[in-house]
């Protein structure tokens, strides 16, 4: 087996072997670069301790030096370099209290996550792999380095990783580690939000969204997501519909391209289904609202796992507005596109195809026919630049107060009743039809 180093890796490797020391690349740069990826970053891991590192390099950076790491810095790049360590006790499931330096590779990669993620390479030695990861790569599976248990008590959101790194490599997780998981699941309360929350969108947004399945069938969503499993647990008895809400959410999660807002906005589009679930003498489902209670439900949830504002005001419009009927016209989608803003209704397209394509076969060319409908109206008005805000508007506050409207609140609703007229009718947006309309009203 033969990687590739970078330039600058090689050259760190060779200047720590000259000095008397082993180098290694380490890590998920080696697993990549054997699975034939561009590695997004490159780690080094070596026997001498850190202070020897500094003595090596002129520039360093002392990024973690209390766990071994500095970061070499060459030519406007950083590379971290980590001295070889046997951990402590993880007391609080994430930094292990102490760590104590070794010269055995051996025991470095024993602390490592996953076999994939175990093994090293240098071109003189080439690659390292104690624990079996190529093997495991072959079998296309995620298992633990060593007892699964010890690994998750180290750092529980391993448990969430497993599932991650399966989703994004196809892999199925160990029988072993899966039952680690399983049972040590309650540990994720130990972690951060913001940790959870990088893990799910790593998930999501990965070829294969639908293995938060599997986080569902290993207790990880009931700790970090039980939202979800009220869903999977919700049935949808109807004739437009095939699966219960969960599995509807997990295909209609495929069915959008790897852009977080859009996957994150088909997880939730369906969250407020359980709670508005009613149910017909014969059997048949309704979600009546669901929307609404979808928009608040994800708003709540993506606040508990400290999402930024702008991807949680775009994603609880999407749920709010996933369902909403726009009337297949253009003054129609005129006041559509004024109701969700631009931006939210660019995406509705792929968010109704995702949804009806997770939905079952009763009408779904016409429901198809009529998003595509409404598309081509859409960009009929884009390319006419059609007014569909009040900054699209052929006058402002300034040309109602030269003509003599006193500033205040009729300024506000006079625009406002102007835009509603000129959504119905386009060709009314001329400055001067708009004075004329302003003062009538």
């Amino acid at each position: 087996m033969k990687i590739q180093l970078p330039d600058k890796v090689s050259k760190i490797i060779n200047i720590l072997e000259e000095a008397g020391y082993e180098a290694y690349a380490v890590g998920g740069c080696v697993r990549d670069s054997i699975l034939g990826r561009t590695p997004d970053d490159w780690d080094i891991t070596t026997s001498a301790k850190p202070e020897e590192c500094k003595r090596l390099f002129p520039r360093t950076v002392d990024t973690g030096i209390k766990h071994g790491t500095v970061t070499v810095l060459l030519g406007g790049e950083g590379f971290e370099v980590t001295t070889y360590r046997i951990d402590g006790v993880y007391e609080d499931g994430r930094h292990p209290s102490e760590v104590t330096f070794t010269a055995n590779l051996r025991e470095d990669l024993r602390r490592r996550d996953f076999t994939i993620n175990a093994m090293a390479y240098n071109e003189r030695c080439g690659l390292v792999d104690i624990y079996g990861g190529m093997q495991d790569i072959e079998d296309r599976v995620i298992r633990c380095v060593g007892n699964a248990q010890e690994r998750f008590d180290e750092d529980a959101l391993r448990m969430l990783r497993a599932v991650r790194f399966s989703a994004q490599l196809g892999y199925r997780i160990d029988e072993n580690t899966g039952k680690a998981v399983k049972a040590m699941a309650p540990n994720l309360q130990k972690i951060s939000a913001e940790r959870i929350q990088s893990e799910l969108v790593k998930l999501v947004t990965s070829p294969h969204p639908d293995y938060l399945r599997t986080a569902y069938e290993l207790g990880i969503t009931a700790q970090i997501l039980p939202e979800f499993d009220l869903c999977m647990e919700t049935p949808q008895r109807h004739k437009h519909h095939c699966y219960d809400v969960g599995e509807h959410i997990l295909h209609s999660m495929s069915g959008v391209g790897p852009d977080k807002v859009l996957r994150l906005g088909m997880l939730f589009h369906d969250i407020g289904k359980p709670q508005t679930l009613t149910v017909d003498a014969d059997g048949t489902t309704h979600n009546k609202r669901h929307p609404y209670e979808g928009e608040k439900i994800t708003r709540k949830v993506m606040r508990r796992l400290k999402f930024d504002n702008d991807t949680t005001d775009k994603v609880t419009k999407l749920v709010l507005y996933h369902d909403y009927d726009i009337a297949a016209t253009e003054a129609g989608v005129r006041r559509a596109m004024n109701r969700m803003g631009e931006d939210i209704f660019a995406m509705i397209f792929p968010v109704r195809r995702a949804d009806i394509g997770a939905q079952s076969d009763y009408m779904r060319e016409e429901k198809l026919r009529k998003v595509a409908y409404i598309e081509e109206i859409y960009q009929e008005i884009l390319n006419r630049k059609d007014a569909v805000t009040l900054k699209d508007l052929a006058i402002s506050g300034s040309d109602l107060i030269a003509e003599g409207m006193a500033p205040g609140r009729q300024i506000g609703e006079t625009l406002a009743a102007l835009l509603d007229k000129v959504l119905d009718d386009p060709d009314l947006n001329r400055k001067e039809i708009l004075l004329k309309l302003s003062k009538e009203l």
